[in-house]
């Protein structure tokens, strides 16, 4: 059962219990949760008791909520912080939060009042921001090369950022292998940060860039061979991609000067009227023994659709003998 009384009989109530003796001193208990997880403030207290007066407070009396032997007495707030995402356990009147936002870091006192003593426990909650994923970054235009002592060899290097954009209270390090390199950190300013690294173009060492606060934690690998390449092998790789890239204009423009004149010079499908006569109706041939006439016959296409009542018509050549 629910009882609202109003504020000033709460309060009289508290300041009743007040002349009890005092037990515990305050304790303050660090508390560090996701946005959006829920958090519960435990009273470590295992039961309510008949005569126990709880009272939670967030900020400057901002917050209250009061329990009275597993009955909510009172609970109102001077703001939206958190709207109705708070819960009270009513057998150990601890404090639960769901969908906790970054307004809701701050301060939360546990007061617990009877005949028995009184205990005071303080809560800093933090409440950090889900962490995004770092970025690693080459800067060609700072890559070098350094000759060794001798002089007969020398290195390359490559020169990266890791990067991590508007975040706070957060740790940015690289690493190799398991062994901390260097690292760079922002306490409660929203900020971009940037980290830089120089490695050796032929180093096989595993690198990561890694971002953390208190709870999570996020990690990029570094791939040396695809972010770093070197002067020399950019120069080496150049001429190859100029002559690929000669050689496919070339096949490109064959191609094209090849389909023009296949299209230009190709001979068209010659046509054969059958309907009209032929230029030569008769041809003669003249041989030592004998005259020899050849007629050039003419052929009529076979029509489909003619009527099968209808007679075929024969045409013949006229043959000329000399």
């Amino acid at each position: 059962m629910r009882i609202t009384i109003s504020k000033t009989t709460f309060l009289c109530l508290f300041l009743m219990s007040m002349d009890g003796v005092f037990g515990d001193t305050d304790v303050m208990k660090s508390v560090s949760v996701l946005e959006g997880d829920s958090v519960t403030l435990n009273t470590d207290v295992t039961e309510v008791q008949r005569d126990d007066q709880t009272l939670w407070m967030f900020g400057p009396k901002v917050t209250r909520i009061s329990l009275s032997y597993r009955h909510i007495i009172d609970m109102f707030s001077r703001s939206e912080t958190f709207g109705d995402r708070l819960q009270l356990d009513s057998f150990t009147g601890s404090l639960i939060i769901r969908n906790i936002r970054r307004t809701g870091s701050g301060l939360y006192k546990r007061k617990i009042r009877s005949h028995r003593g009184n205990s005071d426990k303080t809560f800093s909650v933090t409440v950090y921001a889900h962490l995004p994923v770092p970025v690693i970054t080459s800067n060609s235009s700072n890559c070098s090369s350094s000759s060794s002592s001798s002089g007969s060899s020398s290195v390359s290097k490559c020169s990266l950022l890791c990067s991590a954009v508007n975040v706070s209270h957060v740790t940015l390090s690289w690493y190799k292998g398991n062994s901390l390199l260097s690292s760079i950190s922002v306490s409660n300013l929203s900020i971009s940060l940037f980290l830089p690294l120089e490695v050796e173009y032929q180093d096989k060492n595993t690198y990561s860039c890694v971002i953390n606060n208190p709870i999570r934690n996020q990690t990029t690998h570094l791939d040396i061979t695809q972010l770093c390449h070197t002067r020399e092998d950019s120069a080496y790789r150049l001429p190859w991609i100029v002559a690929a890239l000669t050689i496919a204009v070339v096949l490109a423009i064959l191609a094209i000067v090849m389909f023009y004149l296949y299209r230009k010079y190709r001979k068209p499908r010659s046509k054969v009227n059958y309907f009209e006569p032929s230029a030569r109706a008769a041809e003669t041939v003249q041989t030592d023994d004998s005259e020899v006439a050849y007629a050039e016959a003419t052929f009529l296409p076979n029509v489909q659709n003619k009527k099968r009542n209808q007679t075929e018509e024969t045409i013949y050549s006229t043959v000329n003998r000399h």
